[in-house]
């Protein structure tokens, strides 16, 4: 098989990430909740990743490194702790662990104001600028750092500064982290939540949440932390006020692990993966295909076929030609309702995917786009 669906998970570990699930299997306790050589050598290792995390993001300290199971529930630790009555700027891009949170929160009386895309598909700033200024100021803005449907990435710097002073940024990385580097400081992101198993290399059930000073995300699961045990409340400090019940300690490793490889290697996998999405996107231009993403350095594709509905085409390209990747609406209905309502296929490469594997999914969409 030809794996092309690394923006759902990656497909390709390094041996290091592999090597360290390994020996935190064979090895692991209980982190944090035992005073034995094994547990605190579980703990030593959870506090370095989280050391790692806060630096390989230009984060704000290893206490302010949450883990969590996925992207997913990151997104909805930041977004739960934002005020049920405030305004939240978001956009058409954000993916179903944006959209619905919000649309919950917009049930309790909040206001979510989706900023529409430009004539260029990109999210547009002027729009975002007038909803952050007319009506009450916003109290916080939800943005994905690049769409999971085509690989446009809003410019943040450029939205921070069209916020107001006081508007808490929070970003969706989960399709970012690990292809280009984040300097939460120097964005001004006030929390970013990343996921583990794609663009970090790690696997799956790895996931953080890395915040700000000035944002004091809530908890969102109530249960033991190893700490302040005669407290019926959940501890005030962090992270075991976010962190209840025993942390997926492999996952953490591979996380790290990822993070450690990618210091050494992200320059080099965003000139491969760029490469590859320009090669694509020209490939498949000129077999008639519809082209709906720019070369990009988050590997991602997306197009369609005018003669096939995008799950078909998913489907006959898995069966037929031995290639995975992603039809329909990658849970991103707003995205898909401003682009094409029925669907995309949609090709996700990783720094490790060979340049042959675009060769072979440009010459069987030719051969299906030939298909009455």
């Amino acid at each position: 098989m030809i794996y092309l669906d690394n923006a759902a998970t990656g497909g390709f570990k390094p041996d290091c990430v592999i090597s360290a699930v390994s020996a935190a299997l064979v090895t692991a306790a209980n982190p944090g909740r035992s005073g034995h050589k094994l547990s605190l050598a579980c703990s030593e290792r959870v506090y370095s990743a989280r050391k790692v995390l806060s630096d390989f993001f230009g984060g704000y300290g290893y206490e302010r490194v949450v883990f969590t199971k996925n992207c997913t529930e990151a997104l909805n630790i930041a977004i739960f702790s934002l005020p049920k009555d405030g305004k939240i700027i978001t956009t058409v891009a954000e993916h179903n662990s944006v959209l619905r949170p919000l649309e919950r929160l917009k049930k309790d009386g909040a206001e979510i104001i989706y900023i529409p895309l430009n004539g260029d598909r990109e999210v547009d700033i002027v729009k975002l600028e007038e909803a952050a200024h007319v009506g009450k100021p916003p109290c916080a803005a939800v943005i994905t750092l690049a769409s999971n449907v085509t690989g446009i990435a809003p410019d943040i710097e450029r939205v921070k500064k069209v916020l107001p002073r006081d508007c808490i940024l929070i970003c969706d990385g989960a399709q970012a982290c690990g292809h280009i580097g984040i300097d939460m400081k120097a964005l001004g992101i006030d929390a970013l939540a990343v996921a583990g198993h794609k663009g970090m290399l790690g696997i799956q059930g790895s996931g953080a949440l890395l915040f700000s000073e000035r944002f004091d995300p809530q908890p969102l699961t109530f249960g033991g932390t190893g700490s302040e045990s005669y407290n019926p409340d959940m501890p005030e400090f962090y992270p075991d006020r976010l962190e209840s019940g025993t942390l997926n300690f492999p996952a953490i490793v591979s996380l790290a692990e990822g993070a450690m490889y990618l210091e050494r290697h992200i320059m080099r996998h965003r000139t491969v993966t760029e490469s590859l999405t320009a090669a694509t996107v020209e490939g498949l231009a000129e077999c008639g295909a519809e082209i709906f993403s720019k070369p990009n350095p988050y590997g991602i594709v997306a197009f369609r076929l005018k003669n096939m509905q995008s799950e078909m085409a998913a489907f006959a390209l898995s069966e037929e030609f031995g290639i995975c990747v992603r039809g329909g609406l990658h849970c991103a209905p707003l995205m898909h309702r401003a682009l094409f309502s029925d669907g995309l296929v949609r090709a996700s490469f990783s720094a490790f995917t060979p340049p042959s594997a675009v060769n072979e999914l440009i010459a069987a969409v030719k051969k299906l786009s030939l298909r009455g």
